[in-house]
């Protein structure tokens, strides 16, 4: 028997379960999948089993696996498929850890937000003839990967957010990538990247800049929040609304929010309240 591997970002994945879907001609539009959908949808109907994981090339490069325990027999699909849609446990040989604003350690209960660090024989001490890469690591010698999670008890880990890509609300922090799963379980949404606007009254609001299913018709503000009233805190709802052809994503795959950021800045994407693609396509730079 022949085995193919292919490791790949989520936004890749997606964009290839659409392909299978309108090549297997079982349905007549694109599914948009996030996460444990993603990994559901490729093993019910491809029969593909998907294995999450997360590193960086400091990890090199891998950081996690999302490997069920051998207790986890006795749980149900639902609950097992939930954990293994989170980045799981590191391997044998890495050191992991979830540190406060402030640098202290915070404990593994599943609700505690902070800095993912790592140590390891294998993970980088230092920046080649880089003077600034002392600010990655801790003095006890952990690396700040810039990553923000969650650990349970059992070591799971469920990251959130990156740190220059939360939205600081009123002194409370929104995670853009909680907020962009969200909008994506919309019918209507293919794709969704959420952004920080300027807001005088609470410093930074959410933007949400959607790529719409063709032929899904308008998508209006209120209908976003109706449908994310159930799923995000009410203060998350974004107070922006913005529509493009295509997102700008690096060369990994990434949505290149730094391209965004700097489209708002100049005014190139500007929001509205309403649309069904009526953006301009944007190129990854």
């Amino acid at each position: 028997m022949e085995a193919t591997a292919l490791v790949a970002e989520q936004v890749t994945l997606n964009s290839l379960v659409q392909n299978l879907v309108y090549a297997s001609g079982t349905v007549g539009a694109i599914i948009v999948v996030v996460g444990l959908l993603l990994i559901e949808a490729y093993e019910r109907d491809f029969g593909i089993p998907v294995v999450h994981a997360w590193g960086m090339t400091e990890t090199a490069p891998l950081g996690s696996v999302a490997k069920l325990k051998s207790n986890a027999k006795s749980l149900g699909e639902d609950e097992r498929y939930r954990l293994r849609s989170l980045q799981g446990m590191a391997p044998p040989g890495l050191e992991m850890r979830i540190a406060g604003d402030d640098g202290a350690e915070l404990p593994w209960d599943g609700e505690a937000v902070g800095e993912v660090q790592v140590r390891g024989p294998w993970v980088a001490g230092s920046y080649y003839e880089s003077p600034d890469s002392g600010t990655r690591f801790t003095e006890d010698g952990w690396f700040k990967t810039g990553d923000v999670a969650t650990m349970d008890p059992s070591g799971f880990m469920q990251i959130t957010d990156r740190t220059k890509d939360l939205i600081k609300s009123g002194g409370e922090w929104i995670s853009s990538v909680e907020l962009e799963n969200a909008v994506m379980a919309h019918d209507a949404v293919r794709e969704c990247a959420v952004i920080a606007v300027p807001d005088e009254k609470w410093a930074e609001r959410p933007m949400a800049v959607v790529v719409p299913v063709e032929g899904a018709g308008e998508l209006t503000l209120d209908e976003l929040h109706d449908h994310l009233r159930d799923r995000v805190a009410g203060w998350w709802l974004p107070d922006h609304l913005a529509f493009l052809t295509e997102l700008p994503k690096t060369s990994v795959g990434k949505f290149d929010k730094k391209v965004l950021r700097a489209m708002l800045a100049d005014g190139t994407l500007a929001p509205s309240l309403s649309g069904g693609g009526g953006g301009e396509a944007v190129g990854a730079s």
